[in-house]
């Protein structure tokens, strides 16, 4: 077999790392890293939303819609994806946040891949 070669599913392999399928924090030597490019299957209930804003981006990120309704929050502006394929580019220096309004599946993809925008959540 092919090391560089990875046949999977998103959906089952998302569960394995917070939605996250393809970026520098896979496992070094896998055709999962990439220093270049993000990728996610997010899968959210209705009600999840981002812990707290995304600021401070030096990436361009696209989101795209599978299913559900899901918005997205832009400064000055709120954006929601209510149909299958609806999708939201953002650049770099865009801070972001997100309501998942419905059970929602969303598609995003960001580059380059750079650490520091994992929300850590607080111990109680």
């Amino acid at each position: 077999m092919n090391s560089s070669v990875y046949v999977g599913n998103a959906g089952e392999d998302a569960a394995l790392d917070g939605g996250w399928l393809l970026g520098h924090f896979k496992e070094a030597g896998s055709p999962l890293r990439s220093e270049d490019v993000e990728v996610k299957w997010g899968v959210h209930p209705r009600g999840e939303e981002r812990a707290r804003w995304a600021r401070g981006e030096v990436r361009t990120a696209l989101l795209v819609l599978v299913s559900g309704r899901f918005r997205v929050e832009l400064p000055g502006r709120s954006v929601l994806l209510e149909k299958q394929g609806d999708y939201v580019v953002w650049g770099r220096g865009v801070d972001h946040s997100w309501v998942a309004e419905e059970d929602s599946v969303v598609l995003t993809v960001r580059w380059p891949s750079v650490p520091g925008y994992a929300v850590v959540e607080e111990q109680q």
